[in-house]
């Protein structure tokens, strides 16, 4: 005699991933969570090693399945109405054309962030390869966490050098794991406070790019996932949340050539700020970019 279950829906029979994918959707909209559809599908497929589409295709034929994928797709269910992030009950972040092992202690890349990398890239794809020089252009990337930025610099623009700068040991397991993964040859991690990164690029660097910690220290995120998960390491950048960024200041006017391109990510209401801060630290054409949602996301500079 098979065994039966207590479906969500309280009838006695197998589950099916229609009925749990439907309680999965009640629970995750009661909790708060934006898209409670597709965060449900995709912890169905995480369970079950399968696509979204794989998943949608097995709500269509109401496919039953067995008590254990039932028991691991409820308990994955019920983390994430607790707000814990996605990524972290699956393991994994897509970034660009990249997925990134995350979890506790590493900030989990957003998708906002995936404009500032364009940024970089275009500037960096924009440069004119000296045919007389033998190594490309060099990008470095100053507080990497995850290595988000500096593997879709690497990957995306295979020609040039790229340094990714990390000081936290937390969040450096999980970029050391990231660049195993990727195993992007020209890419190297460095372990080292961004203040003192890499002397030996000094003048000679093309693209700094950045997403510092820049949350004031008063403010209190609004969404749980940041609030609960994200370290705060990665999160708060002092009083007025620009201690950071003053230093990626610094850095950058130390490590870039002239004409050399400045990317800091910020948040909506400090472009003007970020801007006045780079003006007196004597950058040029300091501009304040929108991302795809309309909101400041990102400022550029020039050595």
């Amino acid at each position: 005699m098979s065994a039966v279950v207590l479906e969500p829906t309280g009838t006695l029979g197998p589950p099916t991933v229609r009925s749990l994918l439907e309680h999965g959707v009640a629970v995750l909209a009661r909790s708060g969570i934006s898209d409670p559809q597709v965060d449900a599908e995709l912890l169905v497929g995480f369970v079950l090693g399968a696509s979204r589409g794989q998943v949608q295709a097995m709500t269509i034929t109401d496919k039953t399945l067995g008590v254990e994928d039932a028991v691991a797709i409820s308990e994955a269910i019920e983390r994430r109405a607790a707000r814990e992030p996605l990524q972290h009950i699956t393991g994994v972040a897509w970034f660009r054309n990249l997925e990134l092992e995350v979890g506790p202690g590493v900030f989990v890349p957003r998708p906002e962030t995936e404009f500032v990398a364009g940024l970089a890239i275009d500037s960096l794809r924009s440069i004119v390869i000296d045919p007389r020089r033998e190594d490309g252009p060099i990008a470095v990337d100053l507080g990497t966490g995850s290595g988000a930025i500096a593997l879709s610099l690497a990957t995306e623009v295979p020609h040039a050098q790229v340094v990714a700068v990390e000081n936290s040991s937390a969040a450096f397991v999980w970029t050391k794991q990231n660049f195993r993964r990727v195993d992007a040859p020209n890419a190297r991690l460095v372990f080292i406070d961004l203040l003192d990164a890499v002397p030996e690029l000094d003048g000679r660097v093309s693209v700094v790019v950045s997403n510092p910690p820049y949350i004031p220290a008063q403010a209190i995120p609004r969404d749980p996932e940041v609030r609960l998960f994200d370290p705060e390491h990665a999160l708060y950048g002092g009083d007025d949340g620009l201690d950071v960024v003053r230093n990626v200041s610094r850095t950058g006017l130390r490590l870039l050539h002239s004409g050399g391109v400045l990317v800091i990510e910020h948040g909506e209401s400090q472009g003007s700020e970020i801007r006045q801060l780079l003006d007196a630290d004597g950058w040029h054409a300091t501009a304040t970019h929108r991302d795809l949602t309309g909101r400041d996301r990102a400022t550029t500079a020039l050595r």
